[in-house]
């Protein structure tokens, strides 16, 4: 009797056990099985370089995707992690422990360092594994890990940097000094973007500093603040990520020189887009994470059943029969790029930028935002 007993606990804890849901993954797609299929839940994941609310938009993009294109039904869903926090080690650990998981099917990632060999190896070995890998918002090194992932789409960043020095140059015809300001320099989005500020402003200004956060505010503002103990004349400071906006503003205000400087800055974080129509800011580039996100749900939703049809339409140079791009820059998808500026006042008109870079006033952005239920951009 005891023995029957025995037998009957154990199957019971058993049957009890296996309807847990063991998964830490709490976000994007529920649970880990495909609702009433029994069949286990593939997940696409989105490992951001760090914890920034430039990604919210890109996460909301994710959703709308996912809903869209009904991935649940394929058995998939979708989450995004943002553990890395600027960190090359953090984000090589969060690959190596992907590798490790069979529900991984599809990684997009934003690197944290682009020449990283240690982050390429890893891409490599969960593409080796069959895990479908692209980069997002940022790339890895062109010529040295471009087979560690598949393809590229976000910003071109070269580019990028270019329309925001167009806008300095704008504002100051005459040329200046200026700064810049950025989370990691080593990331291949923070290269391309201050080069490429320095090709679009021109000869006639003269760069004084470069200076680094990683991924810290608090830093952030400290670095404006040597910055303009260090020089008696700083003409433009340059934000290159999104929160190094108002860690500008919020310097620029306490000093009260917003008269002596002027403030360009990449991407529309929401604090920034409260500075921007009080004037204390001067013109944004803004890239579109949102696209970000709802392309990489598309392409790797795409990759996984291997429908050539829609990857071809993301990425036209893509052949089925060789699975290779046949352009040189075929892996590359370039997501759209906008100029915002506080109103008509502003010295920049939609000239100055290329055709394909998109003019906005601060109020017809907006509305765009509010559209698509964004609070940054």
């Amino acid at each position: 009797m005891k023995r029957h007993l025995l037998v009957l606990l154990v199957a019971s804890l058993g049957f009890a056990l296996s309807g847990c849901n063991t998964s830490s993954d709490t976000t994007g797609g529920g649970g880990d099985h495909a609702g009433g299929s029994g069949t286990a839940k593939k997940r696409i994941v989105f490992l951001t370089n760090g914890d920034d609310p430039f990604w919210d938009a890109c996460r909301t993009g994710m959703d709308k995707a996912a809903e869209e294109f009904e991935i649940e039904t394929v058995g998939l869903s979708h989450n995004m992690d943002k553990g890395s926090e600027f960190k090359v080690e953090k984000q090589v650990a969060k690959l190596e422990q992907y590798a490790t998981q069979s529900d991984i099917a599809g990684v997009a990632i934003s690197p944290v360092d682009a020449s990283n060999r240690a982050t390429a190896k890893a891409l490599k070995a969960l593409r080796d594994k069959g895990v479908k890998v692209i980069c997002v918002d940022s790339d890895m090194d062109h010529e040295k890990y471009r087979d560690s992932r598949f393809a590229y789409l976000g910003t071109n960043n070269q580019v990028g940097g270019e329309e925001l020095g167009k806008a300095a140059r704008g504002i100051l015809p005459d040329g200046g000094k200026y700064a810049t300001f950025v989370g990691v320099k080593t990331v291949a989005n923070a290269i391309e973007r201050i080069g490429g500020f320095g090709i679009g402003a021109g000869d006639q200004f003269e760069s004084l500093d470069s200076m680094a956060d990683e991924g810290d505010e608090n830093v952030a503002q400290e670095n404006v603040k040597a910055v303009l103990d260090k020089h008696s004349q700083v003409d433009a400071l340059v934000g290159i990520w999104a929160y190094n906006a108002h860690a500008i503003v919020r310097v620029v205000e306490e000093r009260d020189i917003r008269d002596k400087t002027n403030i360009v800055v990449f991407d529309a974080a929401s604090l920034a887009l409260t500075d921007l129509p009080e004037g204390k800011i001067d013109a944004m580039v803004v890239q579109n994470p949102y696209q970000m996100g709802y392309l990489s749900v598309k392409l790797l939703k795409a990759m996984v059943e291997d429908d050539s049809a829609t990857i071809q339409e993301i990425y036209p140079s893509y052949d089925p029969e060789t699975k290779s791009f046949k352009e040189e820059d075929g892996d590359i998808y370039n997501t759209e790029l906008r100029v915002v500026v506080p109103g008509e006042s502003s010295p920049l008109k939609a000239e100055m930028f290329r055709p394909e870079t998109q003019f906005f006033l601060y109020e017809d952005f907006k509305s765009w935002l509010d559209e698509r239920k964004l609070v940054s951009s």
